[in-house]
């Protein structure tokens, strides 16, 4: 499996496996799109996959949102700015932004917490998309709250950065539908989940496998 059925599986709910690159973090992440999002996904995320469950979107809904790159805001405290500007092996700058509830969350942890507040971050990209920032803006700044459980990341842009959050991102564009994910690394005890795991679960599950090369190819070729 690889791009097409990667495609054909966003467009219809279902999940795919994203693997960055062997020179990179080397991971493989469990990723659906959030116009379909819901508690049971969302657990299957948690069980499945076992990483940090997060949203992600793309930099233009960030920037009409007010979003600060989380790493660039703490670069401008006087003591924490020292803990921002590290940088893991891999070297790329972070993707968070904030972390956010819905309002109507109960904890803003629990699976049916989370889908809420990712779909109405859903909400939020659709009507980025359609051009209607105010409202997108007065739908953000009304019903979430931060700190929150669910992280919103956003894409640096693949010619900056190749992360997950790129890769899922770009992942939608190519599919037609909004830039709006939601994944998890996918992780076993004490490591990350293998290339050959996650090829050994493609053909057993039939989850898409694609790598991070395939997608940024493709993306490459868009007009």
């Amino acid at each position: 499996m690889g791009l097409r059925e990667a495609l054909e599986a966003f467009r219809s709910g279902r999940p795919v496996m994203i693997y960055d690159s062997s020179d990179r973090e080397g991971e493989v992440d469990l990723v659906f799109h959030a116009s379909q999002i819901d508690y049971t996904k969302i657990a299957k995320l948690r069980r499945e996959a076992g990483g940090l469950i997060c949203f992600a979107t793309s930099d233009r809904v960030r920037r009409v949102l007010g979003l600060p790159f989380m790493n660039e805001f703490l670069e401008q405290h006087p003591r924490l700015g020292k803990l921002a500007a590290r940088r893991l092996g891999y070297g790329d700058p972070p993707a968070f932004t904030l972390w956010v509830n819905h309002i109507d969350s109960v904890t803003g942890i629990r699976d049916r917490d989370r889908a809420l507040t990712a779909r109405r971050l859903y909400d939020v990209v659709v009507l980025v998309e359609k051009g209607e920032d105010e409202e997108a803006q007065r739908i953000f700044y009304e019903e979430f709250t931060a700190p929150g459980h669910l992280p919103i990341l956003a894409s640096r842009g693949l010619e900056r950065r190749r992360g997950h959050t790129e890769l899922a991102v770009a992942l939608a564009g190519l599919a037609g539908l909004p830039p709006a994910v939601v994944f998890a690394e996918m992780l076993v005890d004490g490591g990350v989940l293998s290339v050959e795991e996650a090829q050994r679960i493609s053909r057993e599950r039939g989850v898409p496998l694609v790598s991070g090369k395939e997608i940024i190819e493709a993306f490459s070729k868009t007009p």
